[in-house]
């Protein structure tokens, strides 16, 4: 991801501006009138958009009629501790990129979101717009965990995380500059809006490898050429208001109670809980995507994004065929 591509500004809680397709605040007290488009057949029992919206549209609800609240709260009883982040300045590897990591600290019982929340979750979002000499931007998320929260699947971090990020720079063999901000969400029994400004020299001087940034990348997700992937197939359908995609993927299960997360490749695109089964080594997952326009889109299959997790390890897979 080229660095110019980052977004500069973003609002904390990234849902509260899908919100804001319903409503203020007052929509939340009011409810809404919009009629629902019809039942999408999924696998197993039938789900309705409207089921998957109302859950997120309350969710957020909560979380944009708290925020007041919060604002209070985390300048009294929430701890200012909750969070604390420290960059590992790491190595510059022999490609020329620079491994460095951000460790996440977090109060015990605290628990922050992965890349792809899920609808009960906060993605986090970076700016690195006051950094120099660093091209793109490569993030090597570990294995998040997967939680149920008021019937909503999140997919989460608990009380640490290391996150590495690798940085290819604009000038092979200098310092890369880190200035940075990110905004996050951290939640116990509330939910609380977090950002944190963050700095770092990278010197292109040191090579010896970090083992704990090494740890941290043998934790993530395995990539498909590994995990016996042998075929991944997306039917892309229009529906009234997007699009359905139906993954049939040809792999050895990960184990028990496995779950399916597709991601499409951009952000504003709102994507539902994938639902999915398995017949031996196929596995065919379901969900739909709905960009802005609230209409069908043209969609790069090389560009969806899928991760399939079990009790025994998780899989990436990086891009499907027609």
């Amino acid at each position: 991801m080229a660095i110019n591509s980052l977004p500069h500004r973003f609002t904390v809680f990234s849902g509260i501006s899908i919100l804001s397709k319903w409503g203020s605040a007052d929509t939340c007290a009011r409810g809404d009138n919009n009629t629902p488009r019809p039942i999408v057949t999924s696998l197993g029992e039938n789900h309705t958009y409207v089921r998957h919206m109302i859950k997120r549209i309350l969710m957020l609800c909560a979380l944009l009629l708290a925020i007041p609240v919060l604002a209070t709260a985390q300048s009294g009883g929430v701890p200012k501790d909750v969070l604390k982040l420290t960059v590992l300045p790491g190595w510059r590897t022999a490609s020329g990129t620079h491994m460095a990591a951000l460790k996440i600290r977090l109060k015990p019982g605290w628990k922050t979101y992965w890349r792809a929340p899920g609808d009960g979750g906060i993605p986090p979002q970076f700016d690195w717009s006051g950094s120099s000499n660093i091209r793109s931007v490569q993030f090597h998320w570990p294995r998040p965990e997967v939680t149920t929260t008021n019937g909503m699947r999140t997919i989460v971090y608990h009380n640490e995380v290391i996150v590495p990020v690798e940085f290819t720079p604009g000038k092979a063999g200098q310092t890369l500059t880190l200035k940075g901000r990110v905004d996050l969400g951290v939640c116990n029994d509330i939910c609380v809006p977090f950002s944190t400004n963050f700095s770092a020299a990278l010197p292109a001087t040191v090579t010896k490898a970090d083992p704990v940034i090494r740890a941290a990348l043998a934790k993530q997700p395995m990539p498909a050429s590994k995990a016996g992937v042998r075929k991944v197939v997306c039917l892309i359908e229009p529906i009234s208001d997007g699009l359905r995609v139906t993954a049939t993927i040809t792999m050895p299960s990960t184990g028990a109670d496995e779950v399916t997360v597709i991601e499409a490749p951009d952000q504003n695109i709102w994507v539902a809980e994938a639902s999915s089964k398995r017949n031996g080594n196929t596995l065919t997952a379901i969900t739909e995507m709905v960009p802005p326009s609230n209409a069908p889109f043209m969609l790069d299959r090389s560009k969806i994004r899928i991760t399939v997790m079990g009790s025994k390890r998780a899989v990436d897979i990086q891009g499907c065929t027609g």
